[in-house]
């Protein structure tokens, strides 16, 4: 009876392995999979422009990116629309561009609808970069696209995004590489945008 019972634990015992071995297998594949499609760029992402149309970030490898999340109404509206217009005036023939990103999450200073802020955009600040679908850059539903810039460059202190006009320049290859504060002047690091179009890789 004894070696009923050491029988009968030992089969046991087997059958636990086979199922913890069988159990652990495939989430293992799994993680590996998601491994594989973890965004390695910027150019992974897929967006909608501000008529809600799908772009893919693919279509801007071999640019040099500016990033910025914009509002209307803003004590920093005006100072920063006004240089963005200077530099894309300047750089927008040497592979630069500018994808301003409307977000109503700071003291709701960018309210209107997408039409509105097109509107708004392209008549008051005379802006003629692309303007993409207002989003979210903080909290859970903020855009894919920012949590992955805030993963790669994170903020003073705190990753999230601290106010309008936060700026992520992105290289030709779709590397974030550097994050400047709502109060930077896009003018004040116009030699960063210079380095990265001067740069021979595309």
């Amino acid at each position: 009876m004894a070696s009923t019972t050491v029988t009968n634990l030992t089969s046991f015992i087997l059958v636990g392995l086979l199922a913890f071995f069988l159990f652990y297998r495939n989430p293992i594949s799994s993680n590996n999979n998601m491994a594989e499609q973890t965004p390695k760029s910027v150019h992974d992402f897929t967006v909608k422009d501000i008529r809600g149309n799908e772009v893919s970030l693919s279509s801007y490898k071999g640019k040099v990116l500016l990033i910025v999340n914009v509002a209307s109404k803003c004590g920093l509206t005006e100072s920063n629309y006004k240089e963005l217009n200077i530099l894309y005036q300047k750089y927008k023939d040497q592979d630069f561009e500018i994808l301003a990103f409307p977000c109503n999450q700071f003291l709701r200073q960018e309210p209107g609808t997408n039409e509105e802020i097109q509107e708004t955009v392209c008549t008051r600040f005379k802006a003629e970069f692309p303007i993409f679908d207002k989003v979210d850059v903080n909290g859970n539903n903020a855009a894919p696209l920012y949590k992955f810039l805030k993963s790669e460059k994170g903020g003073f202190l705190v990753n999230g995004i601290k106010w309008n006009f936060t700026k992520f320049l992105v290289d030709k290859q779709g590397k974030v590489i550097q994050r400047y504060g709502p109060r930077t002047p896009p003018l004040e690091f116009e030699k960063d945008i210079q380095d990265l179009l001067s740069s021979s890789a595309s």
